[in-house]
C-alpha cells in the first residue's frame, strides 16, 4: 500500500480554502534554514567561536548534555540562586549573567538577515496576506530571527504579535489572551507568536521585555527561563504558550507544522494533547528528514495528526510510502520525492494555492473533491 501525494497535497488546499476554519501554523529552525540561516546545532557551532576562549570554556560546562536553549535556561538559574561570591561550576551570579548576556549578543550576531534568502518567507507571507479567514491567521514560532516580520512588512501583511506602541512598545497581555470571536483585534490582523522570543525584544534593567524595531544587540530577551526564582523573565513567554495552547484547542483548528523537530517535550505535549481532545480537529506535519520517533508513535494512534516526509507519510494512523508518477505535480514531486516536507517548496505551494471555497471548482476533480482527515492521503494498491 502507499499514499498519493497528489490527491494529499490537494487536500491540504482544500481544507485551507475554507474561511471557516481556524488556522494556525507551527514553525520550527527548519524554516530558517530554508532561508539559509543556521540551524539549532550549527547556531550552537557558530556561538561557541564567537566567545572568547574563557567564556567558551565555561559555556562549554553548561552545554555538557544539553543543548543552546537549555544550556542559556541553566545560566540563568545560575544567576539567579548565586549571591555574593558564591560560585558553581566556575560561574558566580554576575559572570553567569555576563556570559547569558555574551551567548545573545554571539547569537544575534549569527542570526543577521544580511546574507539570507528571504525567499521561503517572501511566498509564506505572499499568502498570508490573501488569506481571509472569518478567525485570525496564527502563526506560532519559536524562531527568535526576524525573517517573518521582514516578509510581513514587504508584503504588507497587517500583524499583531502582543505589543503595542511604537518606540519601545510594551506587551499587552489583555489582548493576546482573547481567543477568535472574543478578541477586539480584527481578525485580518495575522496574529505572529514568538514562543521562544525575538532578536527585537529587549530586557530592561527591572526584567521588562519591550518591542524595539531593529535587532537588540546588548540584551535581546531570547529563549524564557524556566527559573521559578525571578517571574518577571517568565512574561510574555508564559501568556505565549498558553495562546499556543488554547489555539490549538479551538474547536475545528486546522494547524500546519513546519521546520520542527519535535526535540522539545513541553511543545510536543501540547500539540499531541489538543489532537487526542479535539478530534474534528486536524495537525498536518512537513518533515524535511525522517519522521521523528515521538511523532511516529503519536501518528500512529491519533488519525487526525498527519505527517508527510520526503519519502513517506502517516496518514489515517497508516504509516506507507509515497506512490506518485508522471501525472504529479512536479511542484510537489520530483525524482521519487515529495517536496513540501521542504519549506521552500511548501511555502511556494501556499502562495500558488487557492483562496476561496469557488477557486476548487477550477481545479481538476481528482484534487478538488474535499476529503476529511483519513482520506486526504488516500491510500492507494502500490
Amino acid at each position: 500500500m502507499a499514499h498519493n501525494p497528489s490527491k494529499f497535497a490537494m487536500g491540504v488546499s482544500a481544507k485551507l480554502a475554507a474561511r471557516s476554519r481556524h488556522v494556525c501554523t507551527f514553525f520550527g529552525a527548519g524554516i530558517s534554514k530554508a532561508c539559509g540561516l543556521p540551524d539549532v546545532a550549527q547556531l550552537q557551532a557558530k556561538v561557541l567561536a564567537d566567545l572568547s576562549a574563557a567564556e567558551k570554556a565555561l559555556f562549554e560546562t553548561q552545554l555538557s548534555g544539553r543543548n543552546l536553549e537549555q544550556a542559556l535556561s541553566r545560566l540563568r538559574r545560575i544567576s539567579a540562586l548565586l549571591t555574593g561570591a558564591a560560585t558553581l561550576e566556575g560561574l558566580t551570579a554576575t559572570t553567569s549573567a555576563a556570559l547569558d548576556k555574551s551567548v545573545c549578543q554571539a547569537i544575534v550576531i549569527e542570526l543577521d538577515l544580511a546574507s539570507a534568502d528571504t525567499k521561503p518567507v517572501k511566498d509564506f507571507a505572499a499568502w498570508a496576506a490573501r488569506t481571509n479567514y472569518h478567525a485570525p491567521l496564527e502563526v506560532f514560532t519559536v524562531n527568535y530571527d526576524l525573517l517573518l516580520e521582514t516578509a510581513f512588512e514587504e508584503f504588507q501583511v497587517p500583524y499583531f504579535d502582543g505589543f503595542v506602541g511604537t518606540l519601545r512598545s510594551r506587551f499587552r497581555t489583555d489582548l493576546v489572551e482573547p481567543l477568535p470571536g472574543s478578541d477586539c483585534m480584527p481578525s485580518f490582523f495575522t496574529r505572529l507568536w514568538k514562543l521562544h522570543g525575538s532578536l527585537n525584544w529587549e530586557w530592561d534593567d527591572g526584567h521588562k521585555i519591550y518591542r524595539c524595531g531593529h535587532a537588540v544587540k546588548e540584551s535581546a530577551a531570547i529563549y524564557p527561563s524556566d527559573t521559578k526564582y525571578d517571574e518577571s523573565r517568565r512574561m510574555p513567554f508564559v501568556v505565549l504558550q498558553d495562546r499556543f495552547r488554547r489555539a490549538l484547542h479551538h474547536p475545528e483548528t486546522l494547524t500546519l507544522v513546519s521546520g520542527y523537530a519535535f526535540g522539545d517535550d513541553h511543545l510536543n505535549e501540547i500539540i499531541f494533547d489538543a489532537a487526542t481532545r479535539r478530534e474534528r480537529s486536524e495537525i498536518i506535519v512537513f518533515c524535511y528528514d525522517a519522521i521523528p520517533q515521538p511523532l511516529i508513535d503519536r501518528a500512529l494512534i491519533t488519525p487526525n495528526i498527519q505527517v508527510a516526509s520526503a519519502t513517506e507519510a502517516i496518514i489515517g494512523g497508516i504509516r506507507a510510502p509515497w506512490a506518485g508518477g508522471e501525472e504529479t505535480p512536479e511542484n510537489i514531486w520530483h525524482e521519487d520525492r515529495f517536496l513540501l516536507g521542504d519549506f521552500k517548496h511548501l511555502a511556494a505551494y501556499l502562495a500558488k494555492s487557492a483562496t476561496k471555497d469557488d477557486d476548487l471548482l477550477a481545479v481538476p476533480n481528482t484534487a478538488a473533491t474535499p476529503v476529511g482527515p483519513v482520506a486526504t492521503g488516500s491510500v492507494t494498491n502500490a
